[in-house]
């Protein structure tokens, strides 16, 4: 079986080493010895220049606590072209979101239609950076500017991409990143926060732990957002491979590239300026019953796709439906696949030559 993704498992003696560091401190969690480390580790790698970083259990609280901060129970801009924890964390907040539709080929959110959607009541804009490919950074901030709105990028596909230079984690009032098991840069479950703002980035960090201001006080408001040790402890122990682990995703990459007849389908366009990560390989078929052919042709021999980001968000039974026909059309027909560190130059050619018939 070829399954559409494997987590990268690190040597298993290099990851209890990490694991004995956590045992032999006595501490598993409250930012000990290896969440400080890890953090540190991943701002160099990264190469931050101003944001810093906050790890934490995941990747959807910190979508969840910048809402929190800066969505005020206002409506949200937002992709329907997205994962739905995307959605989930606005309306769990007590936001409303307001979809907009996205590009056909870099589908990110379409900055061109954003403006239209703004209302006395909207507080921010949430967009992803969709397979890890970059919105259009500089339009969504010249908005975000001139409405005076905050800017939250759901980045959780995005570890080690670059746009013009830099960390994309560089650019809005918050970025989230996933360290999901399935991510390319994983801590079996965590995630991240990145943010430039020293008073805001304050306010994140108390929320994240309860709002402490020391054992016996508090800031304010927060919730338990905080990664533990062993979290930690996979990081570490990955983090030393990552640059094979992209090397590798982009040999995959280049070679399904090399091997698909895309007379018929079509791929992601990744923006230009962009240092992609190869994080994803979707396809875009020409309907929804081609799709499906070839999806169940594939299953059949023993090869698992995943109909990734489907339904289109704005087709969920809890929000308010909108028309969003590029996202219902992209969410109808396309398709991941197989796309992870290990991967054979002869499993990739059996799986093109199965979509390619």
């Amino acid at each position: 079986m070829i399954p559409v993704t494997k987590s990268f498992l690190p040597p298993i003696e290099e990851y209890t080493a990490q694991v004995q560091r956590a045992f032999d401190n006595g501490w598993l969690t409250n930012r000990g010895e290896l969440v400080l480390e890890l953090e540190q580790k991943l701002a160099d790698y990264l190469q931050l220049q101003q944001s810093k970083i906050l790890l934490m259990n995941n990747g959807t609280i910190p979508l969840q606590i910048a809402l929190k901060l800066l969505g005020k129970g206002g409506e949200i801009i937002t992709t329907p072209f997205s994962y739905v924890a995307t959605t989930a964390a606005i309306v769990w907040e007590n936001c409303t979101p307001v979809f907009v539709d996205i590009h056909p080929e870099y589908l990110t959110i379409d900055e061109t239609k954003i403006e239209a959607a703004i209302t006395d009541k909207t507080t921010c804009i949430l967009a992803t950076h969709v397979f890890g490919n970059p919105c259009n950074i500089e339009e969504i901030d010249r908005i975000a500017i001139k409405h005076n709105l905050n800017v939250i990028y759901d980045a959780a596909h995005c570890f080690g991409v670059t746009y013009k230079g830099k960390s994309i984690f560089e650019y809005g009032d918050v970025s989230t990143c996933s360290f999901h098991a399935t991510k390319l840069f994983h801590t079996g479950e965590g995630g991240a926060l990145f943010c430039k703002d020293a008073e805001l980035f304050h306010q994140l960090y108390y929320s994240h732990n309860f709002g402490h201001d020391g054992p016996l006080a508090f800031h304010g408001l927060g919730i338990n957002g905080k990664m533990s040790e062993l979290n930690a402890a996979m990081g570490l122990a990955v983090l030393p491979y990552i640059d094979k682990i992209i090397a590798e995703r982009k040999h995959a990459v280049h070679h399904y590239d090399t091997q698909l007849n895309f007379r018929i389908l079509q791929k992601l366009v990744v923006r230009e300026g962009t240092n992609w990560n190869n994080s994803y390989y979707p396809i875009i078929s020409t309907s929804e019953d081609q799709l499906i052919i070839i999806e169940q042709k594939l299953i059949a021999h023993r090869i698992l796709p995943r109909r990734y980001f489907y339904p289109s968000l704005h087709d969920l039974p809890y929000v308010h439906t909108q028309q969003m026909p590029v996202s219902a059309q992209i969410a109808s027909s396309i398709l991941c696949l197989p796309l992870f560190t290990g991967l054979k130059n002869q499993d990739i050619e059996r799986i093109c030559s199965l979509i390619n018939d």
